[in-house]
């Protein structure tokens, strides 16, 4: 009968050890999915986030990236503490197992707060960043983000195109009469600026607020449920060590 408990343990053992090797093969390819959602969140559209006032974004962008690595260090941990059989390794992969789970949380808590304050955000700082900065001495990083809005999005100005009324290149002499920039016309030409009418410049609702609202905020939405999906995945992974290392500890050495 003791033989029968002490062959009955191996091989429940032995499930386990196979079953957490399968999640860790899949939670190394998680970890690049995480790592590639947060490096494309700050490399695709990294120039708008020189117009947001909040570093919460990007923010998140790059804690996705520090768990995304850090999960595919941990995976590679966790296949070699499974088949070597050693408690001591089974021990950091749970610490760092744990230490991503509250990571890849904290990533979506921050995106959901964000979430709720973007659109008072926008709304208090773009036409500001816009209206001030646009082509003024050592904001070339500003003018080349607002550039790219306005193309990409098919927008003119923070709300609308009169906003630019108001815009300190504008009123100056650089501006050479224009009454928007160049990048608000639908056919992008020197000094094409000229003339605001809906034929020549881009007249959206809204303005590049609401286009740039809607972007930010798809973003969030993968970045939060990226994060809280993965790290609900890792319960299991948690459960499945704490299982193998009670395992082990009660087989004989």
């Amino acid at each position: 009968m003791g033989a029968f408990e002490e062959k009955k343990e191996t091989c429940g053992t032995i499930c386990l050890k196979y079953l957490l090797f399968t999640f860790n093969f899949l939670f190394w390819l998680a970890g690049g999915a995480v790592m590639a959602v947060g490096i494309w969140t700050i490399a695709a559209k990294s120039d708008y986030i020189s117009l947001l006032s909040s570093s919460i974004y990007a923010v998140s962008a790059y804690i996705l990236i520090l768990a995304g690595v850090i999960v595919m260090i941990t995976g590679v941990l966790g296949c070699c503490a499974t088949f070597k059989e050693k408690k001591g390794l089974l021990r950091m992969y749970f610490v760092l197992l744990l230490f991503i789970f509250l990571l890849e949380v904290l990533a979506g808590v921050l995106a959901y707060i964000y979430y709720q304050q973007l659109n008072i955000e926008l709304k208090e700082n773009l036409r500001e960043t816009m209206v001030l900065k646009y082509r003024q001495p050592n904001q070339d990083h500003i003018t080349k983000a607002v550039d790219k809005l306005q193309q990409e999005f098919k927008c003119c100005g923070s709300n609308s195109s009169s906003d630019w009324a108001e815009s300190e290149w504008i009123r100056s002499e650089d501006a050479k009469r224009r009454i928007v920039p160049d990048s608000c016309c639908k056919s992008p030409s020197d000094r094409c600026g000229l003339r605001d009418h809906p034929s020549n410049i881009y007249k959206v609702e809204g303005g590049c607020i609401t286009k740039l609202e809607n972007f930010i905020m798809e973003h969030l939405k993968i970045i939060g449920a990226v994060g809280v999906g993965i790290a609900c995945v890792q319960i299991i992974g948690m459960v499945f060590t704490c299982c193998l290392y009670r395992s082990l500890k009660a087989e004989p050495y």
